[in-house]
């Protein structure tokens, strides 16, 4: 028995080292993982509307009310967020929209889309992306991505025919579905552009 209780001290006792070790660790990297995944948006951010100066989060933002917006519009994607790109004098440029798709082949994929203050497309950046190698993640390639930038568009389709007018976007081979998923997460940042950013009112 009392060998019984012995292991059982011990093994509580590792028990509770490991939590508080793992805790610890926790509190140690979690400062420099934020700061790391903050540069990284920044860096997508500034990729997309290279003219700002700096990234403020957009107030009036509403997740509940944009994914009704997105209910309404038959988008199954996710508005994560929304960033006003000011210029050095304080005077907001344009916006960047992150949207998250479900519906990727190989899970979500995250994109921030910067639009100008006239409506226009300015580029997008792939926050997150898991979609098999030389098929979706054809989709990462800057001269594909390119076919987004400098659009001024209310809805981007793709096709399997080549492009021939400014909406359209040439689907990537093989992967129609990753390209379905990156066409809509960046049709439902045109939409929420369109219909809160545009207006100048909250969603």
């Amino acid at each position: 028995m009392n060998k019984i209780v012995k292991n059982t001290i011990i093994l509580t006792a590792i028990t509770v080292i490991s939590g508080l070790l793992l805790g610890l660790v926790y509190e140690v990297t979690k400062a420099p993982i934020a700061t790391a995944q903050n540069n990284a948006k920044q860096e997508a951010y500034k990729s997309v509307m290279s003219d700002a100066k700096e990234f403020v989060p957009y107030e009036d933002f509403d997740a509940d009310a944009a994914q009704k917006l997105m209910d309404d519009h038959k988008l199954s994607d996710v508005v994560d967020e929304v960033v006003a790109a000011q210029d050095a004098s304080g005077e907001t440029i344009g916006y960047v929209v992150t949207v998250t798709s479900k519906e990727g082949y190989g899970g979500d994929i995250k994109i921030s889309t910067g639009i100008d203050a006239e409506g226009t497309v300015k580029g997008i950046s792939i926050l997150s992306i898991s979609e098999t190698a030389g098929l979706g993640m054809q989709a990462t390639a800057a001269d594909w991505q390119a076919q987004f930038k400098d659009k001024a568009v209310e809805q981007f389709e793709y096709t399997k025919t080549g492009a021939s007018a400014d909406n359209q976007i040439d689907a990537l081979s093989g992967a129609t579905i990753t390209t379905n998923a990156v066409t809509n997460d960046v049709n439902a940042a045109l939409v929420y552009y369109q219909e809160v950013l545009a207006k100048g009112g909250s969603n």
